[in-house]
């Protein structure tokens, strides 16, 4: 539960505190000199810098993950888990060290007067990205394919979270590495996300003109989505899953102007109020996508679609012009269905990206 009598300190800034006050001199005093790296990566609403009081309640307290040599884990690991679990402060700022494990998955916290039973992860750096991407970011660049299997929620994790010391030099390369896709891959994505509007954008006037006005504010909806997702893809900031898209999206430049629009086609009852503000949600994002220099600049406003009444922006423009701009061979044979995030949603963020894989391997 929630301790509402304990000052809430956000999970970044705890961390850090318990690797300066705690973790650090234990490790000084029992290996001095051993290599490491310390920081707060991986899952977790603290990671993202999202959390609030209300993530108190399960898997959030003071933790870390501590980095070591493949060497040194085999060698000093287990007994060092052992250490820190009887020298840890039982608290920090309030915030009890110990995680009652409830699950396999959820742990609380809870004082105690025994050993701790913390979250100081002793890892090594390649091991650990393995499990985390699906590949070792630490020996070698990403494959196109490794870009295009993992979920960005998960490059978020390591891009956005908060590294308190790295003495094996590694965390820095790896996130230098990971800090955003490469150029063709960016360029593919964004075709793909185009692509993905050019689908429905014509839908939102059939479903209202057949009587379906739920129909059309659903499809609008989804419109909605796919234009948040491609800011972020235009401002160059992963998305991360959806409990956490609204905020991520807020925190852009283009946010400011294009968010009453995309509440007004949220909240719109008629059709032509919905339709007018998804064209102006278009305008601003195609605004934006020309302000990137990707393509040719294609013009932003809306027009009908075909010989039917309904207006549309014809993102198949952006998709096309922008797809002309991949040279990679490897990406221009591939279908416009993009990265596992643009076909599938899923908060089982390892079952995503296991998915993402399968396909991906079986792509040409």
């Amino acid at each position: 539960m929630t301790r509402s009598d304990t000052a809430f300190v956000p999970g970044r800034a705890l961390a850090r505190l318990l690797y300066e006050e705690a973790v650090r001199p234990i490790l000084a005093e029992e290996h001095p000199g051993m290599p490491h790296a310390a920081a707060l990566l991986g899952a977790g609403s603290e990671v993202l810098g999202f959390d609030t009081a209300r993530s108190t309640d399960h898997d959030w307290g003071p933790r870390l993950l501590l980095f070591l040599t493949p060497q040194d884990v085999t060698a000093h690991g287990a007994r060092l888990h052992r250490v820190l679990a009887e020298r840890l402060p039982k608290h920090v700022r309030g915030w009890p060290t110990h995680f009652r494990q409830v699950d396999e998955r959820v742990g609380h916290l809870e004082p105690t007067d025994g050993p701790v039973e913390h979250r100081v992860l002793v890892l090594d750096p390649g091991s650990w990205s393995t499990g985390h991407l699906g590949f070792d970011a630490t020996s070698a660049e990403p494959t196109v394919r490794d870009w295009l299997a993992v979920p960005q929620q998960r490059l978020a994790e390591i891009t956005e979270g908060e590294v308190f010391h790295d003495g094996l030099s590694t965390l820095t390369t790896v996130r230098a590495r990971l800090a955003w896709y490469p150029d063709q891959v960016w360029r593919y994505l964004v075709a793909c996300q185009w692509q993905r509007i050019s689908q429905e954008e014509a839908f939102v006037g059939r479903c209202a003109e057949a009587g379906d006005d739920l129909g059309s504010a659903v499809v609008a909806g989804r419109l909605v989505r796919d234009l948040m997702r491609l800011s972020l893809l235009l401002e160059r900031r992963y998305a991360p899953y959806g409990k956490w898209l609204g905020s991520a999206f807020g925190q852009l430049a283009v946010a400011e102007a294009l968010t009453p629009s995309l509440r007004g086609a949220l909240a719109a009852t008629e059709y032509h109020r919905r339709e007018k503000h998804l064209c102006d949600a278009y305008s601003t994002v195609a605004t934006l996508h020309n302000e990137t220099g990707l393509t040719s600049p294609p013009a932003t406003t809306c027009r009908p679609y075909h010989g039917r009444p309904y207006q549309v922006l014809f993102a198949e423009r952006f998709a096309n012009a922008t797809a002309e701009t991949v040279t990679d061979p490897q990406l221009r044979t591939l279908p416009r269905i993009g990265n596992v995030d643009q076909w599938a949603d899923s908060t089982d963020l390892l079952g995503a990206q296991e998915l993402g894989r399968a396909v991906v391997d079986a792509l040409p």
